[in-house]
């Protein structure tokens, strides 16, 4: 019989113990982590500890994501027998939800589910509705001389607004730095605060910082009080139609985007063109428009990707292409055009599969040899230094991504359904695109093999004349500058 219970004795685990024989190993497996079990024990007992924390990319062990696990527990093999096959713990099993310091857990049977440490009381819509409440009709004092960021809804502290946290740091290192995330899996920078979202020290941060840098919409409810700035930085330079350019007339869209982009003070947009298509698309057009490049990809011209190679598992000297697809609005995980096994054998490199954050929760890691999932790193930017070639369809990775000048491939199998139904263009990807388009994976493998770069390397330098200007590794330097100048923080 196993038996359960929860413990805190060296950091948060779960524990197992039963009668009988000792398994060969025991794992709680999920869509982005997985940890092993300490097993002990002789005879008649065994004990297993799964430690409810793991590290990943070489970065520190931090609490397992939000999410559910499935309890494996697999036995040995009988002499002459094949591989044993994995047992769960019985379904009696049952631990009901239980705070761990870092993270929340509950255990139903082979089902172990984990949440972000948010105190019960206000973990439910009249918890949350009353922080709201607190924060809406909070008393107009001071602000704090700090800076709230969030990136992709904090499920990473990553994109933009990392970069200028990084150069906040050298310029203004007095300022307090809070990072909204969505638990403390997420790797915050070093100094900064983590607040986790909904939790009382979140709505409060939110509303005591002078400033908020952002990538995405702000969601939830929010109340500016006169005087607080929130700069959008926005995640990327369009190809597809967004907001108000959407297909389709939708009227409760079109009040959200007037309602979301009437929160922002100041947008910064990587290039012209992008300044001009995100202020119409956002009825963004009486406010300033930064145009300073993308501090995201400062990186790119003054890193290398070896540091982040190693971090991966990459020997010296191997190929490393980097297939990174947008979301669909008609799917939930990233589209299975390419079947990253096969790819990684015909070319013979090592193949990274970064999906969409939007993909990041219902989605699961890409497994195989050769393969490695990236969904869930950290920091988009240096994968594509670590890429040799870059793989992708219509996202905006693209305009970030040649900054580097390497190899660009675009797999577009769906473009007729995607232009002239989900989304649309801005403009005719396949006339202008530095790199071949191809509509199947023996297109791309083909594509792979043969040596075209003469062949767009015009295309290549009009690509970046157009998009790239601005990205000269100092993006982030001219945004805090320009902060700073205008007394949205005090150094």
């Amino acid at each position: 019989m196993t038996q359960a219970r929860f413990t805190t004795d060296d950091g948060p685990a779960l524990e197992l113990s039963g009668d009988g024989e000792r398994p060969s190993s025991v794992e709680l497996v999920g869509a982005r982590a997985r940890v092993a079990a300490r097993i002990t024990g002789r005879g008649k007992t065994w004990r297993a500890v799964l430690p409810l924390r793991a590290a990943r990319w070489g970065g520190p062990e931090l609490p397992l994501p939000s999410g559910s696990y499935e309890v494996r527990i697999a036995h040995p093999a009988a002499p002459g027998a094949g591989p044993a096959e994995g047992r769960g713990i019985q379904p009696s099993v049952a631990l009901p939800l239980t705070q761990l310091g870092t993270l929340r857990a509950a255990l139903d049977g082979d089902r172990l589910e984990v949440g972000p440490p948010i105190d019960p009381a206000y973990d439910s819509g009249e918890g949350q509705d009353a922080l709201e409440r607190r924060y809406a009709t909070r008393p107009a004092a001071g602000f704090e001389n700090a800076v709230f960021f969030e990136s992709f809804y904090g499920r990473n502290a990553s994109c933009n607004p990392l970069a200028i946290d990084r150069e906040l740091v050298r310029r203004a290192p007095g300022v307090t730095r809070y990072w909204s995330v969505v638990d403390l899996s997420v790797v915050v920078p070093d100094g900064a605060i983590p607040v986790v979202e909904g939790s009382p020290e979140w709505w409060r941060a939110r509303g005591a910082a002078r400033l908020l840098v952002v990538n995405d919409w702000l969601r939830r409810r929010f109340s500016r009080r006169r005087g607080q700035i929130v700069l959008q930085t926005w995640h990327g330079t369009p190809l597809k139609r967004l907001a108000l350019h959407r297909p389709g007339f939708d009227p409760r869209r079109m009040a959200a985007v007037v309602r979301e982009s009437r929160r922002w003070n100041v947008l910064l947009a990587q290039n012209p063109y992008a300044a001009r298509i995100l202020g119409k698309a956002y009825a963004f057009l009486t406010r300033p428009v930064w145009v300073e490049g993308y501090p995201r990809n400062d990186v790119l011209t003054t890193g290398d990707g070896s540091a982040t190679r190693e971090a991966l598992g990459i020997r010296a000297g191997e190929r490393v292409l980097l297939y990174a697809p947008t979301w669909r609005d008609d799917r939930d995980q990233i589209v299975d055009f390419v079947d990253p096994v096969a790819l990684a054998a015909e070319t013979d490199a090592v193949v990274l599969v970064r999906g969409h954050s939007r993909t990041l929760l219902p989605g699961r890691d890409a497994e195989g040899p050769r393969v490695i999932d990236v969904t869930g790193f950290p920091d988009t930017s240096l994968l594509l230094l670590a890429a040799d070639a870059l793989i992708t369809d219509y996202s905006s990775v693209m305009f970030d991504f040649s900054v580097t000048g390497k190899p660009m491939y675009f797999l577009v199998p769906d473009m007729e359904h995607y232009r002239g139904e989900l989304r649309g263009f801005y403009f005719d990807l396949a006339a202008h695109a530095p790199g071949p388009v191809v509509r199947t994976q023996d297109e791309l493998v083909a594509a792979l093999s043969a040596d075209d770069s003469a062949d767009y390397a015009e295309r290549y330098r009009e690509w970046q004349a157009r998009f790239n200007a601005r990205d000269d590794g100092h993006a982030a330097e001219r945004v805090v500058a320009r902060i700073l100048d205008q007394g949205f923080i005090r150094a």
